[in-house]
């Protein structure tokens, strides 16, 4: 390396969370993980300070066959009861990998709140009829990014993006929006979660960590067939 690193060794940061300032398995407001990282979720996006990121965004993380793990920020599109989704080329290296292995991690980091979820579960494909609803409710700029797009490909030069870019503005214009098709390799991903853990940092370190499972091991009854268990930080 030319240049002396910059030492980061002594940086800190004040971890505090202002409405609730530790958090506690008797205090929480639900005993649903699905329902509590929706009270997480919509705290985060209500603060107008932080609208200037993108609340939504998530890390994946999927395996490959040997072993290898990757990771990549995307963002969540939607999340219900059933899940968490987001959407990919499924000839993509997270497409190929995760219909090698539907195993699959999420990741959501709001440091504004000093906050974190950690999702562990397995994904699947959306359906078509889902799928095709998704797509054409996108904007027409994002649909032709898209397809102009083989995802994880090896491409000569960014020229080529362009060239099937401009390919595709010239037959909307000359067709209309709608001759900009869903690609059949292009659709959403269902996360169906079997573990949650809800991270909340604090400045002494002793983080505040609850993480919900299915399986009740060394975890006390939560609701709807979750147990809970605090881990040490």
């Amino acid at each position: 390396m030319a240049d002396t690193p910059l030492d980061i060794s002594t940086w800190r940061r004040h971890y505090h969370n202002e409405e609730e300032p530790v958090f506690l398995e008797e205090k929480l407001p639900t005993k649903n993980p699905f329902q509590l990282f929706d009270i997480w979720f919509k705290n985060v996006a209500s603060k107008a300070d932080l609208m200037f990121e993108e609340t939504n965004a998530v890390c994946v993380s999927t395996v490959s066959k040997d072993g290898q793990p990757s990771s990549r920020m995307v963002l969540m599109r939607s999340y219900s009861h059933d899940g968490f989704v987001f959407h990919s080329n499924y000839n993509s290296r997270k497409g190929r990998e995760l219909a090698e292995n539907g195993k699959v991690a999420l990741l959501f980091f709001w440091s504004r709140v000093h906050r974190q979820v950690r999702v562990e579960g397995i994904a699947e494909h959306w359906t078509d009829a889902e799928n095709e609803a998704y797509w054409n409710s996108r904007p027409l700029a994002n649909r032709i990014g898209t397809k102009s797009s083989q995802q994880s490909t090896v491409i000569e030069s960014r020229q080529v993006l362009l060239d099937k870019k401009a390919e595709l503005e010239k037959l909307a214009a000359e067709e209309g929006a709608d001759a900009i098709t869903r690609p059949e390799y292009w659709g959403g991903f269902l996360v169906r979660p079997h573990t949650f853990e809800f991270w909340q940092g604090q400045s002494d370190r002793v983080h505040d960590r609850l993480c919900f499972t299915q399986n009740p091991e060394d975890a006390k009854p939560a609701e709807d067939g979750w147990y809970l268990k605090r881990l040490s930080p």
